[in-house]
This record gives structure tokens, sequence and C-alpha cells, in this order.
């Protein structure tokens, strides 16, 4: 088997994907469509250049306009559905997909009928694909700390599928430090804890991430890699990093594959997986992520199946469907490439 199809083989697991940025264009458009929502784009040509991006601001504004298309929460199951075939045709056996919450309920939509939709598709492709999903909630920054508590209220009211919180947004103009009380909140509810930083600010978010909200994984947390103290700290206390290489490329957080640092991430030590973050936005899977770091960072095939553990280590499943998981990818690695896992 050649290197390709290796890598279409390999057993994978998705910790950092938006459900919201995993919608096709053709689905924004029947979204704009069915809510009669004005948009910069009239065919599915359009819609495709449309996910162009200048820089990290102008993506956020992207970002916001397909969230300003999805006008019904039953929407919700179609897009997930979706996301999740998506993965499993890159043989992706478990994902973690991020919900932003408060952008739709400030839009009009109520966050439980929201979380049926999405339950609903996780349980349809879980039927259809195997694959298997439980669900973040992104209490999105910039909406500040008192949303924040207000979503771990949604979150107590019903919480199906949902496992962890983290804060998306305005890294630059809302850092971690103020959330704190929140995520303290979050831990005492049995959440897990987790927080986009590092992506579009320097260290310090990362730095207050991990000491003023304690998370347990950093979304994108390209930063750290200027500033060795800190790759010390997270490895010794076992901090994971979700990487998503070709989203930082398109948003301009690097200038190119070349210098993302995930590389240096793993060669450290550092517990960091790969993940697509808004695959639809960015033009990519799970597979192409797997297949950029090969070509472009000189990825062996044994590096790449290091990234899958990784994910599947620091995943929020139980610590039993952990273990049984690790062993069915290892056995599978065995099967492909001939090798036993020596990780």
């Amino acid at each position: 088997m050649d290197v390709k199809g290796l890598i279409r083989a390999l057993p994978k697991v998705e910790q950092h994907v938006h459900i919201a940025g995993s919608t096709r264009p053709e689905t924004l458009l029947w979204l704009a469509e069915e809510g009669g929502v004005e948009k910069p784009f009239k065919t599915l040509k359009d819609a495709r250049r449309f996910f162009q991006y200048q820089d990290f601001p102008h993506f956020i504004s992207i970002y916001c306009t397909i969230i300003d298309c999805i006008t019904r929460e039953d929407q919700f199951e179609r897009i997930t559905y979706e996301m999740l075939e998506n993965d499993a045709r890159c043989n992706v056996r478990y994902v973690e997909a991020s919900f932003s919450a408060p952008d739709h309920v400030r839009r009009g939509l109520t966050y439980s009928r929201m979380l049926d939709a999405i339950n609903r598709g996780v349980y349809r492709a879980r039927r259809d694909f195997g694959v298997e999903c439980n669900i973040r909630v992104d209490m999105v920054r910039n909406y500040g700390p008192d949303v924040g508590m207000e979503v771990l209220d949604w979150v107590e009211s019903k919480r199906d599928n949902i496992v962890s919180v983290d804060i998306g947004g305005s890294e630059e103009r809302f850092p971690p430090k103020p959330f704190a009380p929140v995520y303290r909140r979050a831990r005492e509810m049995g959440l897990h804890l987790v927080a986009h930083a590092g992506e579009a600010a320097g260290p310090e978010s990362v730095w207050d991430a991990v000491k003023c909200l304690d998370v347990e994984r950093i979304g994108h947390g390209v930063a750290a890699a200027s500033d060795p103290e800190l790759m010390n700290y997270l490895l010794e206390r076992g901090i994971a990093i979700e990487a998503c290489p070709i989203s930082n490329l398109r948003t301009g957080v690097v200038s190119s594959l070349k210098d993302h640092p995930i590389k240096t991430f793993l060669d450290r030590g550092l517990t960091v997986s790969v993940s697509t973050d808004d695959p639809s936005m960015f033009g990519t899977d799970m597979n192409n992520e797997y297949l950029q770091l090969c070509q472009s960072l000189n990825f062996t095939i044994p590096e790449l199946f290091k990234l899958s553990l990784n994910a599947v280590d620091s995943s929020f499943l139980s610590e039993e469907r952990r273990v049984s998981m690790r062993e069915s990818f290892e056995e599978e690695y065995e099967r492909l490439t001939g090798t036993r896992c020596e990780f």
C-alpha cells in the first residue's frame, strides 16, 4: 500500500472541529434559501469562493455569516450528520465536535432544541457510519464571563453527550483570565476543560489558559512553540495541544505549513493531535491534514499514527473506552504496516 493509501486507512480521532464550520457549501446555499437570508453568494461556485480569507479577523466575519444562515434548530441535524459522514470517509472513529451555543441563542434559537437536533445527527451517523461523537460547548469569549455562566446553566438543564467546554472567538481582545470562575464551576459540574489559545495571540494567552483556567487541552497552541518554558510546562503536566495546521495556514497564523510547530511539539514529547477546525471553510479533511504533514513536514507513517494515539489518549472518553479504542487502533496499525506499534 502506498503512503496515500496508508494515510486513508489509518484509524483517526478528531478533537477540534466546529459544527457550523463544517457546513458544506451546498448546505450553506440550502440554509440561506430555507431561511430567506440575504447572502453574498448565489451559486455553489460563489459559495465555495466565499470561503476565502485575507486574515484571521476576515475569517471570523465569514464564520459569522454562516451562523446567520442557520435560522432553525432542526437544521443542525443535517449539518452534524454531514460533518460526521465526512469524518467517517477519512476513517475517523471518534469526534469531539464544538457547538457555539450562545452565537445561535443570541440569534433567537433555543439551546435545548439545537442540542436535540445535533444529537439526532450524531445518532444517525453512528448508525450509518459507526463513528462516535461527543459535544463540546464553546461559550464564545466575546460575550464575556457572565454569558459563560449562563451557558453553564443551559448545560445543567440539558447535558446530552456534552463532555467539555471551551472559549473560542477573538482571542486578542478577550483573554482567558476573566473566565476563571466559569471554568471552576464547569470543573465542579464534571465537565472537561479546553480553551482556544495561542492561535491569534502570543504565548501569554496559553499561559493564562493553563494557569488561570486549569485546562486539560489547548486548541491550536501555535504560539507555545516560541516559549521553551511553556512547552516544558505543558509536557510536565500532560496538557495536550489540538493542532489545526491547514486552518492556521488559511487564516494566516503561519505563513506556510513548513513553519507550523506541530513537528516541534511532537519531537518535544508533547501530546499533540491534529484536527481540521472548520473543514468546509478551509477545504480540508482529516486525510488531507495527515497528507500535508507528510508532504510538507516529512512526517512518517509511525509519526502520523502517533498523532492518532495522542488523540485517543487525550480524548474525553471514559478510561475503559480509551483503552479499548487504543488497543483496536494498535491492532489495525499492525495489520496495515506489518509492524508492531512501539508507542
